[in-house]
């Protein structure tokens, strides 16, 4: 099977791609201005496929478009992340039911592999925050979407994509001013044993106490950082 090298990849999707991650990663801060001529010296990429870039990040909700003023990082808010919340309620919980019904052999051994390398990497981080490591932030997201894999609808997989990288931009910030360490392996084990288990409301349950556990955490850190922002 051939593989595509980043120079084969278009300079848009090369653009989107790149810009997609530093917005997650909070590496731009929630409302920067997005300059199109600082970003196409950022990543030697010419003006037109930055544009294009930014246009797919606006409809996903991670840029915001200014009348004739540019673009900005969208922010990040305790109504952002509660309705984002509400949102993947309902859909990853429909897509895990969907996986459940139609998931093979393969599927259950792609979740084993992906929790075994997360569980790797989160041992070698000791105390620091993981969500912050590049690497176990990588193979969290492939966890969680190996559990979905299984689904047959492609617009479900790809929403869950969609919305699970909106989370992680609150991730990411809530966890670079959160002053406690937080390890999750524990809920990432009971949620895989359910779901090779095919219990699918156990699963489901389980699924939506992480993803409003999310909720809970990031609103916490929100607010704190605007309470202290205030004094």
């Amino acid at each position: 099977m051939e593989t595509v090298t980043e120079t084969e990849v278009p300079l848009g999707e090369r653009a989107y791609r790149a810009l997609r991650q530093a917005i997650v990663r909070c590496e731009f801060a929630p409302g920067d201005r997005l300059r199109v001529e600082e970003l196409s010296r950022r990543y030697e990429i010419s003006s037109s496929p930055v544009r294009e870039a930014l246009s797919r990040l606006v409809e996903q909700g991670l840029v915001r478009a200014l009348d004739n003023r540019g673009f900005r990082v969208a922010p990040l808010t305790v109504a952002g992340i509660a309705d984002l919340t509400r949102v993947r309620l309902l859909v990853e919980s429909e897509a895990l039911r969907d996986a459940l019904v139609h998931g093979r052999d393969g599927w259950e051994g792609a979740i084993v592999a992906a929790a075994h390398r997360l569980a790797l990497s989160e041992q070698r981080l000791g105390e620091q925050p993981v969500v912050l490591d590049p690497e176990w932030s990588e193979r969290h997201r492939e966890f969680h979407l190996a559990i979905y894999a299984g689904c047959s609808s492609p617009l479900l997989l790809g929403l869950v994509g969609e919305l699970f990288d909106s989370a992680e931009r609150y991730r990411w910030y809530s966890a670079a001013h959160r002053k406690t360490p937080r390890r999750k392996s524990a809920e990432h084990q009971r949620l895989m044993t359910a779901v090779l288990a095919r219990d699918a409301d156990r699963a489901v349950g389980l699924l939506q106490e992480h993803i409003s556990g999310t909720e809970r955490r990031v609103t916490q850190s929100l607010l704190a950082m605007e309470s202290d922002a205030l004094n």
